[in-house]
């Protein structure tokens, strides 16, 4: 799986979208099921308003088909049939570091 670090260099909020947007197109060429955004999850400022347009961003590419779907890290678990199914797709995710961990600093990202 894919992982877009958004949190290094502490990047303007155009930029982290900017950069999103090109690592999705990527991934997609690739052939992967899905990404992880690191983004952090707000405590010191930045990280926040990063989350919050990312999700923003993606909600506005998923009605226009362009991803599957998106969920925060408190959901990236083995109870969580999204999860469940693209694990399922993708087995070499089962040892994602941050699986099961409800980590609110990251997003997933299920590509088309």
């Amino acid at each position: 799986m894919r992982l877009i670090d958004l949190k290094q260099n502490s990047p303007t909020v155009d930029y982290a979208l900017a950069i999103t947007e090109i690592e999705l197109e990527a991934a997609k060429k690739e052939g992967l099921v899905a990404v992880k955004v690191l983004h952090g999850y707000g405590s010191h400022g930045r990280g926040g308003t990063i989350l919050v347009e990312l999700r923003r961003q993606l909600q506005r590419w998923k009605k226009q088909n362009l991803i599957k779907d998106y969920f925060g890290g408190d959901k990236w678990n083995m109870f969580d049939p999204t999860t469940l199914e693209i694990l399922q797709k993708d087995k070499t995710i089962y040892g994602d570091e941050d699986l099961n961990k409800a980590n609110p600093g990251i997003t997933i990202i299920y590509l088309q």
